[in-house]
């Protein structure tokens, strides 16, 4: 089995998650450059947790940066993880791509305004809501991806003829606004790689 032919009746959209954050974990200690450890908040229920793990752990030792894992499976885990990173006075905290991670948006973004804790995001919607960087790929994309499917599923094409889709666009988003109010400076170069900067 293969993305180009699945089998049986399996296809769809691939989110691409854990081979991201590697990238995140990059752009997150150019943004706040130093040897302080960057809080990383995972969710252990997650069946992709232990890959995010080995990929951040290889790429923080490509950049000589400590991380702190913070386990976060619950609302309230997630508020612990931030208290003990001010606590512990982590230079910056990186969400990994994950669902529900995505459908708590607002708690965390409210939560890094609160602490003014500098946090990269998976995708563009926790940007649009306040959140200060982004890097992932574009959700809106995926959903019109899985439409297209559908209807095409529905005119009578067999799944296993269609093959995984993987997202092949990528968004890197600012919220300048938020670097302003973190007194964070961002770089030109950085500015100059974004995709999109929202004042």
């Amino acid at each position: 089995m293969g993305f180009n032919r699945p089998g049986g009746n399996m296809t769809g959209v691939g989110l691409l998650g854990p081979p991201l954050e590697t990238k995140r974990l990059g752009l997150l200690h150019e943004f706040v450059p130093g040897i302080v450890p960057i809080r990383v908040l995972v969710n252990p229920a997650n069946p992709a947790a232990d890959l995010q793990l080995q990929q951040l752990r290889d790429a923080a030792e490509v950049i000589k940066r400590h991380i702190d894992i913070a386990p976060a499976s619950t609302a309230l885990e997630i508020e612990r993880a931030f208290e003990i990173a001010v606590q512990r006075k982590s230079a910056a905290l990186l969400v990994v791509q994950d669902p529900f991670y995505n459908s708590q948006r607002v708690q965390l973004v409210a939560l890094a305004t609160r602490h003014k804790l500098p946090v990269m995001y998976p995708v563009r919607e926790f940007v649009e809501i306040g959140g200060l960087v982004s890097y992932g790929h574009n959700l809106v994309d995926g959903y019109r991806a899985m439409g297209v499917y559908a209807g095409r599923i529905l005119k009578g094409e067999k799944p296993a003829d269609l093959p995984v889709v993987q997202p092949t666009k990528f968004e890197f988003v600012i919220n300048l606004k938020t670097a302003k109010e973190l007194d964070l400076p961002v770089s030109a170069a950085l500015l100059a790689r974004a995709d999109d900067v929202i004042e």
